[in-house]
């Protein structure tokens, strides 16, 4: 019996090729990039404007993948965690951050993660499978649906996704192929139609796939950078000691990007392990070449690693001395951490919560 193909897998310019495959112009895939995306519709049947014996056709040969029934976990402070049961038993996890003017969803490009760094939960989980990209565009759409359901008063933010980053689990450009179709689902204006202005792909720093990612795609670009040596972040990203900081920083200098863009470095501050003043002072000399910003991290710990946050009183001075050398730096507030749903922290821990969900 040949297998389906699951439409929620194929950007514009893959639905124009399946429909050709099936003897069909190229518009009607045009015509149906709409229907999977803005309309919010599940089944073949309602794309109402195809002719019935082209639905037929899709029918015996497509499918529409979705989630439904999440399973969900509410932070004290508005945060909200999805666990998404896949097709084959696995469990993903994606975050929404509300704030008054916008929500942001960190949404996940595998099951697990390979990468292993020692201050991260989901490291501990392993790595599983990629996600296709029905899975990755999937979150957005599930979380969408679920703000459209919110009522008025429970909302914080806007009744929309406006603001997508790529930092859940799994390690984003270690799954470049389907990444790169799902961003284009996602900025396609029939589709679900984001600006690649608001969508940001973080990586731990895979230095082969980052030009590709910057030529092929309009996203911002994060690096969770964490350490100024090498010595340092090898012990805590096992990444460095394939792609050392020498070749990540060439990455970035070379990296292409839109004008008045900057990369964001991401910088989480771990007591007595990477905070110093001499650090902060090695960090403002080693990217001035890079126009980036700055975000500083407070840990998120968790009684199964050993880590312990930096003050606040020297993340404050850390920050100082990188304005003081004129960067753009920001201390990120840390939200969910109570649901277990803040950076660093997911792990599929949402598996222990009753409910059902599936694609």
């Amino acid at each position: 019996m040949q297998k389906k193909t699951d439409l929620r897998n194929l950007d514009q310019k893959g639905l124009v090729q399946f429909v050709e495959s099936l003897g069909q112009p190229a518009f009607r895939g045009k015509q149906m990039m709409p229907w999977l995306y803005r309309h919010g519709i599940r089944e073949i049947c309602q794309m109402t404007d195809l002719a019935k014996s082209f639905r037929a056709a899709l029918e015996e040969h497509a499918f529409i993948s979705h989630f439904s029934d999440p399973i969900l976990e509410k932070s004290s402070d508005g945060t909200v965690k999805f666990g998404f049961r896949l097709h084959d038993g696995h469990v993903i996890e994606s975050v929404l951050i509300p704030e008054p003017d916008r929500n942001t969803l960190c949404i996940s490009s595998q099951v697990g993660c390979a990468m292993h760094c020692t201050f991260c939960l989901t490291g501990t989980m392993g790595f599983s499978r990629n996600l296709s990209a029905a899975e990755i565009v999937n979150q957005v759409i599930a979380v969408r649906d679920y703000l459209a359901a919110e009522a008025e008063e429970d909302l914080i933010g806007p009744r929309a996704v406006t603001n997508l980053v790529y930092m859940g689990m799994g390690e984003p450009l270690n799954n470049l192929e389907n990444v790169l179709t799902s961003l284009s689902i996602l900025t396609e204006q029939k589709g679900l139609d984001l600006t690649g202005r608001r969508i940001t792909v973080s990586t731990c720093g895979i230095v082969p796939k980052m030009h590709e990612l910057g030529e092929l795609s309009t996203c911002n670009l994060a690096i969770s950078l964490h350490a100024v040596d090498n010595e340092t972040r090898s012990s805590l990203m096992p990444v460095n000691k394939i792609y050392p900081l020498e070749e990540l920083f060439e990455a970035c200098r070379t990296f292409p990007m839109p004008k008045r863009r900057r990369i964001m470095f991401e910088y989480l501050l771990l007591d007595g392990v990477n905070d110093s003043d001499a650090e902060a002072r090695e960090l403002a000399r080693k990217l001035r070449d890079i126009p980036c910003k700055i975000n500083l991290l407070q840990y998120n710990q968790c009684p199964q690693l050993s880590y312990r946050s930096s003050s606040m009183a020297r993340i404050l001075t850390f920050q100082k001395i990188l304005r003081d050398a004129h960067y753009s730096v920001f201390i990120r507030s840390s939200r969910g951490a109570d649901i277990l749903a803040a950076c660093g922290q997911l792990a599929g821990e949402t598996t222990s919560i009753e409910g059902d969900s599936h694609a």
